[in-house]
């Protein structure tokens, strides 16, 4: 990762300062005030923290007429949702692939490249184009970022312009290295040895009409992860596979736009625990958010999330009865109602602020942590208010 970004550094540096009309660069920086209440999801003991810290620079460069290379680098400090530090968000070379028939348009990216198959996930790295600091957590998980915003690998890309509709075809097969942070998120904090993503492999259909109202999708990933304990701990090795089925829609109006997306969540685990461990379990959640123009400064937002661990234990009482209480029921499920509220103050500066109710837990840590009855309550709330500009 260290030498990624290096090099994301050396092209940006190289070409920052020059004049040719080849090379385009971009960059953002925002910073905020946020909280978690009766719960650590994004800060400890209730406090008030100015930890919602984004600062992001990316760049475009024409190596020849078909080809180019994109590539950002980010520094992001979001309380416990993420590991706080600098990260290489993507680099690869961008191919336009020359004289395909009819209609068709097609491009391959290869490197480090972006996760293209959900609403929001191409554009969840930069915060002038999120709606809301914390995204609906049912599908873009913040405890999983990293590893969700983009894959080392191949992802081909193909779009047909009909006079009618658009289809855009998507294909995507790399893998992700996996952080600390991320580990504790997946496997609990009492784990030292190193997990592994063996791959990832996404596929993703999206159609839109040539008056571009609505727009409507289906999308689908398969992951394998491994783990390999440390010496000095009492764990086992372990394998984990997760299978995705996701729908997407949006609307949009003259002052108003609509966007709901809903998944399912497959996960068959071995190991970890004992050589006979295995579990099986569905996951199921979506969200709708709904937002008005009020004018051509500002915008508001509702919204609604929801995500339960275990369709087969929807209010989480299996949960804490078969981990004898230690679990408590709420730790099964996660709602959330969410408003929001975004000014333009002025040509590229927004201040944008948002509150969420939540009920359930089940997105706060992983239900591996023994301790997890700790990090938070039934009910809990979280606020932002946050500035940004961008160039």
């Amino acid at each position: 990762m260290r030498i990624y970004i290096a090099l994301a550094l050396g092209l940006f540096s190289s070409h920052i300062f020059s004049a040719q009309s080849d090379f385009t660069w971009h960059g953002y920086v925002s910073q905020g005030l946020t909280q978690s209440k009766d719960s650590s999801f994004i800060t400890d003991d209730n406090n008030v923290t100015g930890e919602l810290t984004e600062i992001g620079l990316n760049g475009y460069y024409q190596l020849a007429e078909n080809i180019s290379i994109a590539g950002q680098v980010n520094y992001l400090d979001g309380g416990n949702r993420f590991e706080q530090g600098a990260r290489l968000d993507y680099l690869f070379v961008d191919w336009k692939l020359p004289n395909l028939p009819g209609r068709w348009r097609g491009q391959i990216h290869a490197g480090r490249f972006k996760n293209i198959h959900w609403l929001y996930s191409s554009t969840r790295d930069v915060p002038q184009t999120r709606y809301t600091s914390i995204l609906p957590q049912s599908v873009y998980n913040d405890g999983f970022r990293d590893v969700a915003l983009g894959s080392n690998g191949i992802l081909t890309s193909f779009s047909n312009y009909g006079k009618e509709y658009t289809w855009e075809l998507n294909w995507s097969y790399g893998r992700s290295n996996i952080n600390d942070s991320q580990r504790e998120f997946l496997l609990g904090n009492e784990v030292k040895g190193k997990i592994r993503q063996d791959f990832v492999h996404q596929a993703s259909v999206f159609l839109q009409p040539s008056s571009m109202t609505w727009k409507i999708g289906a999308g689908w990933l398969n992951s394998d992860f491994k783990y390999t304990p440390s010496q000095d701990e009492d764990g086992l090795p372990g394998t984990a596979n997760i299978e995705r089925f996701m729908l997407s829609a949006q609307y949009f109006a003259e002052h108003w736009e609509v966007s709901a997306e809903i998944i399912r969540d497959k996960q068959n685990s071995q190991g970890l625990f004992s050589p006979d461990f295995a579990e099986k379990r569905t996951g199921e959640g979506g969200f709708v958010q709904f937002r008005y123009l009020f004018n051509n400064e500002i915008s508001g937002l509702i919204g609604y999330d929801k995500y339960i661990n275990d369709t087969s234990d929807s209010d989480g009482k299996e949960l804490e009865a078969s981990t004898g209480g230690l679990i408590p029921a709420y730790f099964g499920y996660q709602d959330t109602y969410t408003v929001g509220l975004r000014w333009d103050i002025a040509p590229k500066w927004r201040l944008q602020g948002e509150y969420h109710w939540v009920e359930g837990a089940t997105r706060v840590v992983s239900l591996l942590n023994r301790d997890v009855a700790s990090h938070s309550d039934k009910h809990w709330e979280m606020w932002s208010i946050q500035l940004m500009y961008w160039f």
